[in-house]
């Protein structure tokens, strides 16, 4: 098989599963969490004054990866940037908005929301290891993705992509969305990804303070933690339950 061939196996193979990476990388950085709290000289910042600082870098760096997807999926129609895992759906080709920056704004809003947890456990190699990874990992997905894109919208879709980088933004190209910003699919679609972000990082902060016996916990992520969580089974109700978050074409 060529490569070209094999590449695009590989990244629709990967696409279908792509939601057990976020496991992996969970796991991984876990277990270095622990390791950095049970040797805190390992970590420069462990056990000082700006620790809490670097933990609040860290989910800041998470947040403007949530801020990326929330502002993607806000700008975008039906059937597009979803969370299908089955297989690619494309009703439209996207192509203003924050894709008319970069090609694939979800996958860099995913990198910078797992590299601000992976930053936690505090270990440098891990983290490139991460980066090495994901680069890896997605590389193929967007590979199958630009394959199906092309294959179906053909000539739109190379004049698009020709002059928008697949990964790094280019804020030269901006170009307003043709769609209003709807709060309701935002609502429906990233309701996971902020109560997961909170729920990781209170998790992280109770394991550390139990860890190094201090149970100086953090009271803002504990409190976000149960906010984000009573929201998240309100709009779960609410999605599935009623038509308060439906919008035509949305």
């Amino acid at each position: 098989m060529a490569l070209q061939e094999e590449m695009e196996k590989q990244g629709i193979w990967l696409f279908k599963y792509r939601s057990f990476l976020p496991l992996i990388i969970l796991f991984i950085g876990t277990v270095l969490y622990i390791r950095t709290e049970m040797y805190p000289e390992t970590f420069i910042l462990e056990e000082t004054p700006y620790e809490i600082y670097f933990e609040m870098f860290c989910l800041l760096i998470s947040l403007a990866g949530l801020a990326i997807r929330v502002r993607t999926v806000g700008n975008t129609p039906k059937n597009t940037s979803g969370r299908n895992t089955s297989q690619q759906v494309a009703d439209t080709l996207n192509t203003t908005g924050m894709y008319s920056l970069l090609r694939h704004p979800l996958y860099l809003g995913n990198f910078l929301m797992w590299l601000g947890i992976g930053m936690l456990t505090g270990n440098l190699w891990f983290l490139i290891a991460f980066c090495l990874f994901y680069w890896v990992y997605y590389e193929r997905i967007m590979y199958a993705e630009e394959q199906f894109l092309r294959n179906k919208f053909g000539q739109q879709y190379l004049e698009w992509s020709k002059d928008v980088p697949a990964f790094i933004p280019n804020f030269k190209n901006f170009k307003k969305s043709n769609l209003h910003f709807s709060w309701k699919k935002v609502l429906k679609k990233e309701k996971n990804g902020l109560f997961a972000l909170f729920l990781i990082f209170c998790f992280y902060d109770i394991l550390g303070e139990v860890i190094g016996e201090k149970y100086e916990y953090n009271y803002f992520l504990i409190g976000m933690c149960i906010l984000t969580a009573l929201s998240y089974v309100v709009l779960k109700y609410l999605k599935y339950k009623t038509n308060v978050l439906n919008e035509p074409n949305r």
